[in-house]
């Protein structure tokens, strides 16, 4: 394990104005949101599409990794090159998400519990082979009545840390990811109270598995009220509700916090993402706040491609108008005018 290599590709992923693409939906994700443009999930589709994504020029001045699914880090692109070296050509480098998904909690069947530690270490290596020099585990934290338990926080907790630890022993960036879901109907305080209890436990089973804090970075929820809620927080509020929480949890030797958009519309996560940078930039936060965003990037771009190729210039100027969005939030500099824009992209 070399901690300063680590280290290194922990921040290059946070630099200045740049974030994470996640392009790692599972096989049922991808095909629901192929179903909502009416496309068939196909293998081809598939890398079409995401070939049309890592292939958008001047998009690497926003991107600083991708998140890729097990198929796509083994798929050539159209014209035969591999599809990680056609991201590590441009600078962008390949990760890798490497949990098996969820099942429910046992005597707890509200909550769920993330699998796939079993066989991780070999499976680690082979992806370090592959190309990646960086990894994901999702920890899905819900939000109800009487939950989440301490139980469920516990144990999803250990197997982040223990995936993490594992990932380091590949020499490979763990991205740690505890997301506490935004469905539900609660305000913003009981999205606050499980937050900061599932950040406080994940990073005390982070230190008890010595996982190296400058060789990770975390990928975790805003702070928000449910999507269902009567009188959702707004975005000054999520910031205040976040920044707060965050500092209260997370500890400054780590470098970086790259917001997973979480079912967010593509304008309230970035609106959100902006507010959090400021208020961050004003309090003094010690981590740099990026975004390690899905659906945030890739919502508009999929509708506008629809499976066709005479759209795919389109597509990617959809792609590369909402990075670049993206990358100004990263930065304190966004204002909804910029939405406007996108016609003229």
């Amino acid at each position: 394990m070399d901690i300063a290599k680590l280290a290194a590709t922990a921040k290059a992923l946070v630099a200045p104005g740049k974030g994470i693409l996640a392009a790692d939906e599972s096989s049922g994700t991808i095909k629901r949101r192929f179903d909502s443009i009416n496309v068939e999930s196909t293998e081809e589709n598939r890398r079409d599409y995401r070939e049309m994504l890592f292939r958008t020029i001047g998009v690497d001045a926003y991107i600083s990794g991708v998140i890729l699914y097990d198929e796509t880090i083994r798929q050539p692109g159209a014209d035969g090159t591999p599809l990680v070296q056609v991201l590590s050509s441009r600078g962008i480098i390949p990760g890798i998400k490497v949990d098996k998904g969820t099942q429910p909690l046992s005597f707890s069947p509200n909550e769920l519990v993330t699998e796939g530690l079993d066989g991780l270490a070999a499976r680690l290596n082979e992806y370090r082979e592959l190309g990646a020099r960086f990894a994901k585990w999702r920890a899905v934290i819900n939000v109800g009545r009487d939950i989440p338990t301490a139980r469920c926080i516990e144990v999803n907790a250990h197997a982040l840390a223990r995936y993490a630890a594992l990932s380091q022993a590949a020499d490979l960036v763990p991205i740690v990811e505890p997301e506490v879901l935004m469905d539900g109907d609660h305000d913003i305080d009981a999205c606050y109270d499980a937050t900061k209890a599932t950040l406080l436990e994940t990073f005390a089973q982070l230190d008890r598995q010595g996982v190296s804090l400058e060789g990770m970075l975390l990928k975790p929820n805003m702070v928000l009220s449910g999507s269902s809620a009567p009188d959702r927080a707004p975005a000054e509020t999520v910031a205040e509700y976040t920044v707060d929480c965050f500092k209260r949890t997370i500890p400054a030797a780590m470098p970086g916090i790259v917001f997973l958009s979480g079912g967010q519309s593509d304008d309230e996560a970035t609106v959100n993402l902006n507010a959090i940078n400021v208020l961050a930039a004003r309090v003094g936060a010690p981590w740099t706040i990026s975004y390690s965003f899905g659906r945030g990037l890739q919502s508009a771009p999929l509708k506008t491609w629809a499976g066709q190729a005479a759209n795919v210039s389109a597509a990617q100027a959809a792609f590369h108008h909402r990075a670049q969005l993206t990358s100004a939030a990263q930065q304190g500099k966004y204002t909804p005018a910029m939405e406007g824009a996108a016609a003229a992209v």
